[in-house]
């Protein structure tokens, strides 16, 4: 009997790479594991990326493709909601349809930044920007397409050893430049992929896991003070040679196309609840990565 398979898309994004590196270690030896990068599933081409879901036919499939350029998505937001909404809607309908499972990761720039306090699966969701529009659209279709068949994953602050993210930006800064200046007045959560991952293996494990859920590493803080520990870790491991001075600036300072929320901390408490996965700080995750970014 063949076993069933577990799907994969972005595997080519700091998700999609962890994922496939922590696979060996997970808890899921009974299922067959296929990632799948832009070249084999584009969502951007509907009609060929279903096709190849109906050639695999998945059991689970894991979405962790999407169009995350931010800013870009002000001046192209027919792309961006192209993949984010319809193609997750089509991936939605055809999970339903065929009795697979859909994990589909979504974003903490759902929510407009205006509460005081983390925000939970079921608060009012109002985006600021394009981005955000067409993650909650895609999340939307889930809900009605395959509302069962489903678990929405909403992170924030998503880094890793692989690709670009803010964590490796800040590390080539602190390299290049003799000071650096940093937003000290947007709050967040940080997420390292490898508790993200764990947190989907779990889900996976756990066959009536359904809803809304919410994924970060803890922690309540501004990307400045994100900067300074970046700094004080990489030092501390010898990434860097010396620290330099740090800045807090306002958001108003440091202009970009599309507006990003003040305070969009998640309140994670849910997953915990549901699943057995570990609740390291956002200082322990991030030295992990540290560490990886240091054996490279």
């Amino acid at each position: 009997m063949t076993s069933p398979l577990i799907v994969v898309t972005g595997a080519a994004g700091q998700l999609g790479q962890t994922i496939s590196r922590l696979w060996s270690e997970s808890p899921l030896p009974q299922y067959q594991f296929k990632a799948l990068d832009r070249s084999e599933l584009d969502l951007s081409q509907l009609e060929s990326a279903i096709a190849v879901l109906a050639e695999l036919k998945p059991s689970v499939i894991v979405n962790a493709a999407a169009y995350t350029q931010v800013d870009k998505a002000e001046s192209d937001s027919i792309a961006a909601h192209l993949v984010n909404a319809e193609a997750v809607g089509r991936i939605a309908a055809w999970s339903a349809e065929n009795d697979a499972r859909l994990i589909h990761v979504s974003t903490d720039f759902v929510f407009d930044g205006t509460s005081k306090t983390p925000y939970e699966p079921d608060q009012q969701t109002n985006p600021l920007g394009t981005y955000g529009a067409s993650k909650l659209a895609g999340e939307q279709q889930i809900q009605a397409m395959a509302k069962q068949h489903s678990a929405i994953i909403r992170t924030s602050w998503l880094y890793s050893e692989y690709g670009n993210n803010f964590v490796k930006a800040m590390l080539r800064l602190m390299r290049e430049k003799e000071q650096l200046s940093v937003v000290n007045d947007q709050i967040g959560s940080p997420t390292s992929t490898h508790g993200l991952a764990v947190l989907i293996f779990a889900m996976i494990l756990n066959r009536n896991a359904a809803g809304i859920y919410h994924w970060t590493d803890g922690g309540s803080i501004s990307w400045f003070e994100f900067a300074l520990e970046i700094q004080r870790q990489a030092v501390q491991e010898g990434l860097l040679s010396k620290a330099i001075p740090i800045s807090p600036i306002p958001a108003s300072e440091y202009l970009a196309p599309a507006r990003r929320p003040a305070y969009s901390v998640l309140d994670r408490s849910r997953a915990l609840a549901d699943f057995d996965c570990p609740s390291a700080d956002w200082k322990a995750q991030l030295n992990l990565v540290i560490k990886e970014l240091g054996s490279k």
